[in-house]
């Protein structure tokens, strides 16, 4: 779970980057890596920056409101010092 949530965080980064730049200098960096907006890539790189999105809303409901970004190191030092 920790695996998709860092890969959701970076897809939703990729998001956010991609509507600063088109909001500010009418600039899109998917299409413009894919050759145009509503080419295969760039509807396989917007699908799977929408679905990140819905799994980092999904998640914490999932695991009782924790986003985990780190393996459970915390919780490996409490059960060695009890």
């Amino acid at each position: 779970m920790v695996i998709a949530n860092l890969i959701s965080y970076i897809l939703v980064l990729v998001g956010a980057l991609n509507w600063g730049l088109y909001g500010l200098f009418n600039f899109n960096l998917v299409s413009m890596l894919f050759a145009g907006p509503r080419s295969v890539g760039a509807i396989i790189v917007y699908t799977l920056i929408a679905l990140a999105a819905l799994w980092l809303i999904i998640s914490p409901i999932i695991t009782d409101g924790m986003l985990k970004l780190q393996g459970d190191r915390e919780a490996r030092k409490v059960n060695e010092r009890a």
